[in-house]
């Protein structure tokens, strides 16, 4: 908090205090499940499927990324989620994220029932802070003490 600005009901001090921790753990795992769904689909569409749709769109090494997007969204993803590798994985995520963001939504504007890049700007922009932030208090990372 700002030393400029002051609480409306100070009594709510301590309770920000002890949810910051639990409010962003909250987020790190949503974000994580989030994209673990869309994974999840990729997986389940099968490689072949993904290669043929990064071929339509205009990814160069379209297999390739096929593999890198199947295994960073349910690994990378779920490791985000749990907090093991966060830094490395959030990263890595965010970076497919502002891929998808040029290559796939971009030229559709905003709006995201359009096909913008409304949600995936706003997912990468939440996983750049989380490679930021790391893991944070609970997670795999701080009980094995180390990080990325």
């Amino acid at each position: 908090m700002n030393s400029n600005t002051r609480l409306l009901f100070p009594g709510l001090a301590g309770f920000y205090a002890a949810m910051g921790p639990v409010a962003y753990t909250i987020l790190r795992v949503v974000i994580g499940l989030i994209i673990f769904v869309h994974g999840w689909g990729k997986l389940h569409s099968g490689l072949a499927g993904v290669t043929m749709y990064f071929t339509k769109v205009g990814l160069p090494a379209p297999e390739l990324l096929a593999y890198c997007a199947i295994f960073l969204e349910t690994v990378g993803a779920l490791c985000v989620a749990i907090g093991l590798f966060t830094r490395f994985f959030a990263a890595a995520l965010a970076i497919e994220m502002l891929i998808a963001l040029l290559f796939v939504h971009f030229a559709k504007g905003f709006s995201v029932g359009a096909g913008g890049y409304e949600y995936v700007l706003l997912l990468g922009i939440v996983l750049f802070m989380i490679a930021i932030r790391g893991g944070r208090v609970y997670s795999i990372d701080a009980k094995i003490g180390k990080e990325l």
